[in-house]
């Protein structure tokens, strides 16, 4: 490199050097000193360039690998992770409270870690300075999470979720039914209650309260509850593509859906039989060969009694007369088609039962067992038979 560099110094003075001067004394010492400009300018060059190498190795590691700390981290610290966080907002969160040394270096632990896209909201015990992997585990430890929370279960009826949350915050209970009167105000679009059966459209807040654990600023109105818990259904919704996969696959409005996934929450004794429980609702109601297109869940009847202000009856106690009741428009018997509103707020399993029910041609069920199993039929003598199983356990 230095000796052509040399050269093309040396040819470019020789273009410029007047020609009676070319065999002049000093020539030779001229020649030397433009040598160690060249070998000069050469080492500079060099260092340039070398330094430019390492910089930009160093901006690409940087690019590719994300600051992070080392270890357990010391100290404690709680950080409050809100409902429908992204890994990029946690990330975010847990920078600002100096757990993680950076977003990216948490996101990709999360990734990769298999239960990564598991990790709740809520409030944490955790560390100053972990690495990105121990944060996530923590986060993923339910031993962090501080137990101030409060749990909606799946299936709890509006009713049943105002009155929780009246007594763990202070709120007042009239506060909450007051705000679920304009549902669309608390965040649910219109277009959820749109209906292809021909039935009345009732709105309600019923069915879009997400059944999870949350933790509510200490302040927080009732309204700002009920929106967070309609925002909460709505991603999850999102999620598992329900609006898409209902009209597409089911032919059906999203509000229809819903009203199944209600009804099976409350009909199936655990979640393996949730699916079938939908299928079967769609077979009375869609599928022609059910009488009348009645559904027939007595579910129907305990939510209208709820709304009423009455206690529950199980269904053993009900009376024909009850169950036929023309003035409760949540009756299911002897009246074609779907309850109003959904009658509970279905949990995660239950939309994906109602979205996507396994295929059957069952029109009947009974629990046979006292752990809440069903045994599901498609003719009444086989239902018949499965009664009496359920009586021989003791369950009818």
């Amino acid at each position: 490199m230095i000796d052509e560099l040399d050269l093309a110094f040396e040819e470019h003075a020789e273009r410029g050097r007047p020609r009676h001067r070319r065999g002049g004394k000093g020539g030779k010492g001229k020649s030397g000193a433009k040598s160690a400009v060249a070998f000069l300018m050469a080492f500079v060059l060099l260092g340039v360039l070398g330094g430019g190498v390492y910089l930009g190795y160093n901006k690409i590691r940087d690019f590719f690998t994300a600051a992070d700390y080392d270890g357990a981290g010391t100290g404690t610290v709680q950080v409050q992770i809100k409902a429908n966080s992204s890994l990029t907002e946690m990330g975010n969160v847990l920078v600002g409270a100096d757990v993680v040394k950076s977003t990216k270096a948490f996101t990709q632990a999360a990734e990769k870690n298999p239960r990564g896209k598991n990790i709740q909201s809520g409030t944490f015990n955790l560390k100053k300075q972990m690495s990105a992997d121990a944060a996530v585990t923590a986060l993923l430890d339910p031993k962090s999470r501080v137990s101030n929370g409060i749990t909606i279960t799946e299936g709890m009826t509006s009713f049943d979720v105002y009155a929780k949350l009246s007594k763990a915050t202070g709120v007042p209970l009239a506060d909450f039914k007051a705000a679920a009167k304009d549902p669309e105000a608390l965040g649910v679009p219109d277009f959820w209650f749109n209906r292809t059966d021909k039935q009345k459209v009732t709105k309600s807040i019923e069915g879009f309260l997400f059944p999870d654990t949350y933790e509510f600023e200490p302040k927080a109105t009732a309204e700002q509850m009920l929106t967070e818990m309609v925002n909460h259904f709505l991603s999850v919704a999102e999620k598992v593509d329900f609006v898409n996969q209902v009209q597409a696959n089911r032919k059906i409005s999203p509000y229809e859906a819903l009203t199944v996934a209600s009804l099976a929450e409350a009909e199936a004794g655990n979640k393996d039989d949730l699916g079938k429980v939908a299928r079967v609702a769609y077979n009375r109601i869609y599928g022609g060969n059910f009488p009348c297109s009645c559904l027939q869940f007595d579910v129907g009847i305990n939510y209208y009694y709820q709304v009423q202000g009455k206690p529950k009856k199980p269904s053993k106690s009900m009376t024909t007369a009850e169950l036929n009741d023309t003035k409760n428009p949540y009756r299911t018997h002897n009246k074609p088609g779907l309850t109003p509103t959904p009658i509970n707020n279905p949990g995660e399993n239950a939309l994906k039962a109602a979205m996507n029910p396994p295929a059957g041609p069952w029109l009947f069920f009974v629990a046979i067992d006292k752990q809440g199993h069903s045994a599901f039929a498609a003719t009444l003598d086989q239902h018949n038979k499965n009664r009496k199983i359920a009586e021989k356990n003791g369950v009818l």
